[in-house]
């Protein structure tokens, strides 16, 4: 497996985050497709080819694009002819990386399987999936709205090699309260990226309500009502057992990326910096 990081993390223009990252000690870098310090969906191809060149000066390749665009994503039907062409402007710019995975929330998977609105993601993800075909990628779900029973369902039911799985341990530890090594044993080679957080949970949730609350812009206000939920704390001082996880990911042949994500924190460099020591003492 190989360490990756997201440039965000580090709070400072790209350019100077993916020279950062190598001296940080990663392999790899992942980027937002659409943050303050970049617009994919408008931004020049030269920008992009002088963000590939950077990476490419500093030894570094990209492990993936994260393509949020925030909101409720794919469960929200008439808001999903205008995403789906977002995204596919997105996967189309994402080629000048040379990565072949698009990560992203997709929002909460309807729970009733026989629901109108669940059969609606379904078709939106097959579509999706067979855009990221088109372009030599696979759409990555993101961990955390769903259990992961409820998640390997909904890949069964959606059943398109263009569609696949970001892990997030963290997520599914905060939110879920499961077990990410026996996540990574259920969805197997659906994984196609992982993320490489930790977190702690605090007391049991409704992630349904909680992923609305981010998506609407009240995650504050549930708080205020409900108490701290979950926390986010530096690699290897949460919930995660990455002696677990990580040989869970090698029963299962994952070669690809651990791709290092903060949050939160004063000192995002230093946490990165730590978390690259901790994962490459580990693989």
């Amino acid at each position: 497996m190989k360490i990756g990081m997201i440039v965000e993390s580090l709070r400072c223009p790209l350019e100077e985050g993916i020279s950062c990252a190598r001296e940080l000690g990663a392999d790899g870098i992942q980027i937002y497709a659409v943050s303050p310090y970049l617009d994919m969906l408008n931004d020049p191809a030269d920008k992009l080819k002088g963000l590939k060149e950077t990476a490419e000066r500093n030894g570094l390749v990209f492990s993936a694009v994260c393509s949020d665009l925030g909101g409720h994503g794919f469960s929200d039907p008439p808001g999903n002819p205008e995403r789906i062409e977002k995204t596919r402007r997105i996967m189309e710019a994402s080629r000048i990386f040379q990565t072949n995975v698009l990560t992203t929330h997709i929002g909460v998977v309807p729970a009733d399987r026989n629901s109108k609105l669940y059969a609606e993601v379904v078709e939106t993800l097959r579509e999706v999936g067979a855009l990221a075909v088109d372009n030599g990628m696979v759409l990555a779900i993101e961990t955390g709205p769903e259990s992961p029973e409820q998640l390997k369902q909904f890949l069964l039911d959606v059943d398109h090699k263009g569609v696949g799985v970001n892990m997030d341990p963290a997520n599914l530890v905060m939110v879920q309260n499961a077990d990410a090594a026996a996540a990574v044993r259920l969805l197997g080679n659906y994984i196609v990226h992982t993320h490489a957080k930790d977190g702690v949970h605090l007391r049991d949730c409704d992630p349904k309500r909680v992923y609305d609350a981010f998506a609407e812009g009240g995650f504050e206000q549930l708080v205020a009502e409900t108490g701290e939920l979950f926390r986010e704390v530096e690699l290897g001082k949460g919930q995660v057992d990455w002696t677990g996880y990580l040989a869970a990911l090698n029963e299962i042949g994952y070669g690809g990326f651990l791709t290092i994500e903060r949050e939160v924190g004063s000192r995002p460099d230093k946490d990165i910096a730590d978390a690259v020591r901790f994962l490459k003492a580990r693989i």
